[in-house]
């Protein structure tokens, strides 16, 4: 275990530290030029799609979703273990610095994301029994012909199926069997038994069951979290100014708080930011877009603007109230943090300590345990069906019941594991899934960019 965490670790560290910078902003920077913003002049359309169409009875949608049963599902793939776990690693590793480069990958990443969504709509293919297909393998064989074409979506499917529907299944009941261990004193396995069962449940009704699932549980998940988080605010009010500070601050100058030298810091920094941002909403990793194809909307660009909102509700709202909430207690006020890395706060008790400083430690940890019960759940069964798309592409539809006994399996096995080795194995799928996605992604831009500039041509219509 320990040799094959030091390989993928070595892996991570050149796809992070380099590659995933690259390919993640450049791609952003890219289609915010390209469709002028869209992000920003399209942000009052994609939060009135968003809560204006809330629905907890969808329905069967018999071939696809329903548009708000799509974003239901991109969320609930976006929002886990990412918004929680991983944001405290993030500031734990990098510092209170990370949450600004984890905004700046969500900024330009909302962009991505349209893009993502608009040709996951444009090449969907509908089967003749009404069952729709889509995601990056269909628009990645459009952008490249040939053998070449073949070769990266087989690439991406591989790499999807292994993280999504069984490293990411891992991850995620990692974090569940020992943020409840710590709360109720539940061995992990048995835990673990709990979550393959009930998601192995859901796997077998599908993406109609899957909608059905998502619709409910995460508007219900984000509003336990929100409001738990606002009432540490509020008693914190005091030291709410000085996380926001902190953040700015050590967003360039993390070797105050970090020591060594700049430029070893502020990669550090950066890195976390940057691949905990991806880790967390998605955007550039060709997740997403699975849920977007199904989708039953007018015009492509209708469910690209939906999908920046689920990028910003993951980023701007659950994943910072977390950041605030861990910095306003634990850093800001001279907390325990404040002087640097303390032995006994680790990523995965680190929530679970800020909220017990003021709901008291039983109760913060069983808030932060049923909170993280619901987002890694529901992550698990969105990275499911996602996994499956890719793993149909790659073997047919005979192989869906091996692959979701295969899914629950891991699911399990997650809940055993080393927590590290866990979380260093997905990222590296993750990561690798990001190349040929984007790769597409740049080579399709003008497909996307006539959609936005649709919209743009009607506002001037209006006017």
């Amino acid at each position: 275990m320990d040799i094959i965490l030091e390989i993928v670790q070595k892996i991570n560290l050149y796809l992070s530290d380099y590659i995933l910078i690259f390919l993640l902003v450049g791609i952003g920077l890219f289609y915010s030029v390209k469709t002028r913003f869209v992000q920003v002049r399209c942000f009052g359309e994609a939060m009135k799609k968003a809560f204006g169409g809330i629905s907890f009875r969808g329905g069967k949608q018999h071939g696809g979703m329903s548009s708000f049963q799509s974003l239901a599902t991109a969320i609930a793939a976006q929002v886990g273990t990412g918004n929680i776990v991983g944001t405290c690693g993030a500031i734990l590793i990098g510092g209170p610095g990370a949450i600004f480069w984890m905004w700046i990958i969500a900024f330009f990443g909302m962009a991505t994301i349209y893009a993502e969504a608009v040709l996951a709509q444009e090449t969907r293919v509908v089967n003749e029994d009404g069952s729709v297909e889509g995601g990056p393998v269909y628009y990645i064989t459009k952008a490249f012909k040939g053998k070449f074409g073949k070769f990266l979506a087989h690439f991406f499917a591989v790499a999807s199926t292994l993280a999504l529907g069984f490293m990411g299944s891992m991850v995620q009941s990692n974090s569940i069997g020992e943020t409840c261990s710590e709360a109720f004193g539940i061995p992990p396995w048995i835990v673990g038994i709990f979550i393959a069962v009930t998601a192995g449940f859901i796997f077998i009704g599908g993406a109609d069951r899957i909608a059905s699932v998502t619709e409910k549980i995460v508007p219900i998940m984000a509003l336990l979290y929100i409001t738990g988080g606002l009432i540490i605010l509020v008693v914190k009010i005091k030291n709410v100014p000085e996380a926001f500070a902190m953040i700015l601050k050590y967003a360039f100058v993390p070797q105050a708080l970090l020591g060594g030298g700049i430029g070893s810091a502020l990669k550090k920094t950066i890195s976390q930011g940057v691949k905990r941002g991806l880790f967390s909403n998605e955007a550039g990793m060709g997740s997403t877009p699975h849920a977007h194809a199904l989708a039953k909307v007018e015009k492509p660009h209708d469910q690209g603007v939906l999908a920046m909102a689920g990028v910003f509700i993951d980023t701007f709202i659950v994943l910072t109230m977390t950041a605030l909430v861990v910095i306003s207690t634990l850093y800001a006020g001279n907390g325990i943090l404040s002087s640097g890395a303390s032995t006994s706060v680790k990523k995965a008790n680190m929530a679970q300590l800020a909220f017990g400083s003021v709901f008291g430690e039983k109760a913060g940890s069983i808030f932060v345990a049923v909170c993280l019960l619901f987002f890694a759940f529901s992550t698990i069964i969105g990275w499911n069906l996602f996994g499956k798309v890719n793993a149909v592409y790659l073997f047919g539809k005979r192989v869906e019941k091996i692959y979701a006994f295969i899914a629950v399996v891991f699911t399990f096995l997650g809940s055993c594991l080393s927590n590290d080795l866990v979380w260093e194995l997905t990222d590296m799928f993750n990561q690798l899934m990001v190349i040929p996605n984007v790769l597409a992604l740049a080579v399709l831009s003008k497909t996307v960019a006539d959609q936005a500039k649709i919209k743009k041509l009607k506002q001037k219509s209006k006017k």
